[in-house]
């Protein structure tokens, strides 16, 4: 062993020291790439610089530069340093280069690193099947394609991590995304970003889920005052949009959109007003009910505002201590027909 790293020492040869620069380095297909050394230019030129790929030399500079066919017009080295500068890459170029050099003064010096060369993503597409999906009743996939070097295909929806769950899983390279059966929350966008050392793409598709209507509910008042206009509106989470109808009191309206509106409210408006949300491709129903009530006064009086046509007269009862009543007034004054009652 003593005359083993004797010998080494004879011969120069710097023992576990690596000049290049920490690797491995990537490069993109007609990209260039630089391999430099940590080395300073010494105040006498190295003696010889010479690199080798995959154990073949490509360049030697001594007093004059000896460069391989193939590498004449793509190489440029750093005499100083020893660097090297690499242009045109190809696929090919993938592997381990070496530089040895030789200096004025001093031990070889020796360093290795790896270069691997990738071809730019391309064209990324994602495909599903094409078909009608209804929650809970249909299955799909979403498959990414890209043309290039595909280091990894990263899933996302909505801009957030997709994630496996009961119904969703990959395979095995992370190229198809499975959701058997679809669920309302599968409905959205995905995004496919595949990448590479040197290049990345994203690309996205709209996921159509049919579901609904769930959720359905009236906004509006449950109470609301007499001659007062009301407006209730019926919503539904659904897709497509769901189709709505009103029924008052168990009877059919002619409202068939999500809005009911009751110009002037009267006694006649009292009651329950319920919506039913349809949804055309799931043929699923749902339906909800809003009691709608009159609202009182500061007296604690339910007031009614109705509208007669009368003789231009003025006529004014008063009666009192009727039975279930405490005060009725009529008045008439030309079409103003106003009725209190406690």
């Amino acid at each position: 062993m003593l005359l083993l790293i004797s010998s080494l020492g004879h011969l120069g040869l710097c023992v576990g020291e690596d000049i290049l620069s920490p690797g491995p380095l990537s490069g993109a297909v007609a990209g260039l790439v630089k391999f430099t050394t940590n080395l300073v230019p010494p105040k006498n030129p190295f003696l010889s610089v010479s690199w080798s790929f995959k154990g073949l030399n490509i360049i030697t500079s001594t007093s004059t530069n000896t460069t391989q066919p193939g590498y004449v017009s793509r190489i440029t080295l750093d005499r100083a340093t020893g660097g090297l500068e690499l242009r045109n890459l190809v696929l090919e170029d993938s592997g381990e280069y070496t530089v040895t050099i030789i200096p004025h003064e001093g031990p070889q010096k020796q360093g290795k690193t790896t270069l691997t060369v990738y071809a730019p993503i391309t064209g990324a597409t994602v495909r599903s099947p094409v078909a009608v999906l209804i929650e809970e009743r249909s299955s799909t996939n979403l498959t990414c394609e890209a043309s290039g070097s595909i280091g990894s295909r990263i899933w996302m929806k909505d801009g957030r991590p997709l994630h496996p769950s009961s119904r969703l899983s990959f395979s095995a390279d992370n190229r198809t995304v499975f959701i058997q059966p679809v669920h309302f929350s599968n409905h959205g966008t995905y995004q496919c970003r595949v990448s590479n050392p040197v290049s990345t793409m994203t690309v996205a598709h709209n996921l159509t889920v049919n579901f609904g209507p769930h959720n359905i509910s009236i906004i509006g008042p449950s109470a609301a005052t007499p001659g007062q206009r009301v407006m209730l509106q019926c919503t539904a989470d659904s897709v497509p949009l769901a189709n709505f109808n009103w029924m008052f009191n168990g009877n059919e309206t002619r409202v068939n959109n999500s809005m009911y509106i009751i110009e002037r409210l009267g006694l006649e408006n009292i009651g329950n007003y319920t919506c039913s949300a349809r949804n055309m491709v799931t043929m699923l129903e749902n339906s909800t009910m809003l009691n709608l009530r009159g609202k009182k006064n500061g007296k604690g009086c339910l007031v009614i505002h109705t509208y007669v046509k009368v003789k231009p007269l003025f006529k004014e009862f008063q009666y009192r201590n009727t039975p279930g009543l405490r005060n009725v007034f009529w008045k008439m004054l030309i079409s103003n027909f106003t009725t209190q009652i406690s």
